[in-house]
């Protein structure tokens, strides 16, 4: 029996955060940078590893370091759009609040921290009292609520939390400027991490909110909020660093004239096969011994796939590496290659197979065009509410190339049927490709397509025909 296949098929998770994040971590160029450097504006696509390098961050074990995740899955973000500060006018105007969550959090960390002197602790702690509760919706709601009614007193290099004689509704937005000169005057060089991840909740309901405005104001505040911390701590304390991770087509939305400015302090995650190549080894190497160093990719291959190549095509008469195979039926993202392999190893292991054979990959395959096309709807739907008729237009096509006239006849009976109410055929088309849905065909060259998530930068292009991308066709029944 293969202890290596068993190991994958119970251990690897789709979820970062149900990993043993500090088994299977890679820790790649981009992550020291955002440890180590000035970069705090992570952005890249779902499934990129977003959340794992958040993890990774949170959970570091080093002397020195406090972090803390404020995760808003399932966050009623209505709650936030109410928060603003009216001096500021749009999009600036959640600027404030989130500087006083980023200060609040930094000093409750810093209460955990022994190097800070014990009394500033002791009163640090009267306003930010141990609490049973994770909940950051609670958290948020307790600290600008106008019940929290503490002053902070600094004087003289002392400080002092007193109770509050009035109750200001806005006492959260006067406290803002006390708590950062309360972090510049009394926290030290540790590292403090401020981790703002899975922000695309309300994302998901921007069809149905009437405040989507409000959505992308929220995120332009934030942005710049920290990019307010980053310059205002740079000389005094540059160990201060809130982290926004974030998806690649909602940063896309955010425009400000300041925007072009955070380039010194984003970094994109990206990914190719030789770096896809390295992750996967360094995975497979640690289900196979976990206590030895990583070995090469091949060797890494070798311990679960059988060594053959993958027939594919016409009659399957052309033949390719397994590796290329799968690839070619992802968007080459860490989190696809995580749930093919799995998948192969659960199905190979049930049936008692020592080595992942063709006819396992090929099995699995339905399985993760299954996959594939869930993932695309829960990533498109906000935009493309209709994703799923599109779909179906594609499988009544029954071809994976086409012409952009084929598609249209067919996608004009939906409309004629009043089946479809998105009447611009050309935002379709473009938001498609931009999801790497759809590619071109290149016009001489048929066997070259071009995707999005092969070329960034890439537009779709209305002279060559429509090709769709392999990893659907299972599911299409194409």
């Amino acid at each position: 029996m293969n202890k290596t296949l068993e190991s994958i098929s119970e251990n690897w998770k789709l979820e970062a955060k149900l990993e043993n994040n500090q088994k299977y971590f890679f820790n790649y160029d981009e992550v020291n940078k955002i440890i180590n450097k000035d970069k705090c504006y992570v952005i890249g696509r779902k499934g990129s590893g977003k959340s794992a390098i958040c993890e990774h961050i949170v959970k570091l074990d080093n002397p020195n370091t406090y972090s803390v995740k404020l995760s808003f899955k399932n966050f009623p973000f209505n709650e936030l759009y109410g928060l603003d500060n009216h001096k500021y006018t749009a999009p600036n105007q959640y600027i404030t609040l989130w500087k006083y969550l980023i200060y609040s959090h930094i000093c409750k960390l810093m209460i955990k921290n022994d190097s800070i002197h014990f009394g500033i602790r002791s009163e640090l702690e009267k306003l930010y009292p141990q609490s049973t509760t994770s909940n950051l919706s609670r958290t948020i709601s307790k600290w600008t609520s106008f019940e929290f009614g503490a002053t902070v007193f600094g004087n003289g290099g002392s400080l002092k939390v007193g109770k509050e004689n009035l109750k200001n509704e806005n006492n959260w937005i006067e406290k803002t400027n006390i708590l950062e000169d309360v972090i510049l005057e009394y926290c030290d060089h540790s590292y403090y991490f401020i981790v703002f991840d899975e922000l695309d909740e309300d994302y998901r309901n921007i069809q149905d909110n009437e405040t989507p405005e409000s959505y992308i104001f929220l995120l332009t505040s934030l942005f710049k909020a920290v990019q307010d911390i980053k310059s205002i701590f740079l000389e005094k304390n540059p160990n201060i660093k809130p982290i926004v991770f974030l998806r690649d087509d909602i940063y896309t939305l955010i425009k400000d004239s300041d925007k072009n400015k955070w380039r010194d302090f984003k970094i994109e995650i990206e990914w190719n096969e030789s770096k896809l190549k390295n992750l996967l080894a360094f995975r497979i190497s640690k289900d196979f011994n976990d206590k030895n160093p990583p070995i090469s990719f091949q060797q890494a291959w070798d311990k679960i796939f059988f060594r053959e190549q993958i027939g594919f095509g016409n009659k399957q008469q052309k033949k390719i590496h397994s590796f290329d195979f799968i690839a070619r039926n992802t968007h080459l993202r860490p989190r696809d290659f995580i749930q093919y392999i799995q998948t192969c190893c659960e199905e190979t292991h049930n049936k008692k197979f020592d080595y992942i054979r063709e006819s396992n990959i090929k099995f699995v395959d339905r399985a993760f065009s299954n996959y594939l096309k869930e993932e695309i709807i829960d990533e498109i739907y906000p935009i493309l509410p209709e994703i799923e008729t599109y779909f179906q237009i594609f499988s009544n096509i029954r071809k994976w190339n086409f012409s952009i006239q084929e598609f249209t006849i067919e996608y004009n009976k939906y409309l004629t049927a009043g089946t479809i109410k998105e009447q611009n055929i050309d935002f379709v088309l473009d938001t498609l490709f931009n999801f790497s849905v759809i590619g071109n065909q290149h016009m001489y060259k048929q066997d070259i397509h071009f995707f999005k998530y092969l070329h960034s930068n890439m537009t779709f292009n209305r002279n060559e025909n429509i090709v769709i991308h392999r990893g659907l066709f299972k599911a299409l029944q194409l």
